[in-house]
């Protein structure tokens, strides 16, 4: 990589969710710049290089995801430069064979040498602290572990972030999933396991089909004596399972797929 070149990004302060009750904790949050899915990426390739051909970019996205999906899937490690991938095993041995109610196959993803030298070239800009904001700033899935917004049906997965607890009686507030043909699943109050303002933790239901869904989180909570009048509605895609060819895998810290503020 080249030495001059340099990336920019703007923080903002926040309040560390994981201790709520020290207001003089504080985080940095990433200020995000939108989503570049595999089209967006695309397209950049061609600015760059205007003679290549947007088919043939294509061709090579879905056939290097084909390759290191079967690399990883026989036991081997990709390193791609950007990034260091193997598989890893979770769960408890019961008896002589593989369980897999209780064992679980999974990837684990370190940055690679690239990224490492991209984010030593990046200057950080501290534009200014959070308000009262509402806001999701990551996830785990209880099944596997998996970070990023990737959760599974019938498992519980736990949301971290500011002012996510559910309360009010307008018929609004709740969770939901939207699946990409637009049905909405509702999660039952019965499903949610922990409901603080920086921390929810809910059941996925077990019958929901692998894909890109939409969470929407509506709550009238407000950390003043009274509830908010108007709901207030916060929106973040997830990956529930695997997803088909035909839809984009859910990326890190983006406009959608990274913290989001309201």
């Amino acid at each position: 990589m080249s030495e001059d070149v340099k990336y920019q990004l703007n923080v903002l302060i926040a309040d560390n969710t994981i201790t709520p009750d020290d207001p003089d904790d504080k985080i940095f949050v990433i200020v995000s710049n939108g989503t570049a899915d595999q089209d967006r990426i695309i397209t950049e390739m061609m600015l760059v290089n205007p003679g290549l051909e947007r088919e043939t970019l294509q061709h090579v996205f879905k056939l290097e995801h084909r390759i290191t999906r079967r690399l990883l899937m026989s036991g081997m490690r990709v390193n791609n430069g950007l990034y260091d991938a193997c598989l890893a095993c979770r769960g408890l041995v019961h008896g002589a064979s593989w369980d897999p109610k209780s064992n679980v196959l999974y990837v684990n993803f370190q940055q690679g040498k690239e990224l490492r030298e991209a984010i030593a070239n990046t200057v950080i800009n501290v534009i200014g602290e959070k308000g009262d904001v509402m806001y999701i700033a990551s996830s785990i899935d209880a099944e596997t572990g998996a970070e990023g917004f990737v959760a599974t049906s019938g498992s519980n997965f736990t949301l971290l972030g500011k002012n996510l607890k559910i309360a009010g009686d307008d018929p609004s507030v709740g969770i939901t999933l939207t699946d990409s043909e637009g049905t909405e699943t509702k999660i039952k109050g019965g499903l949610i396991g922990v409901n603080q303002p920086s921390k929810l933790v809910f059941f996925i239901p077990a019958g929901l089909e692998d894909g890109v869904y939409t969470l929407k989180v509506t709550t009238q909570y407000s950390n003043s004596a009274s509830m908010l009048k108007t709901p207030r509605t916060i929106e973040q895609r997830i990956q529930i399972g695997e997803v088909s060819d035909t839809d984009e895998p859910v990326g890190g810290d983006d406009e959608e797929d990274g913290p989001q503020v309201q």
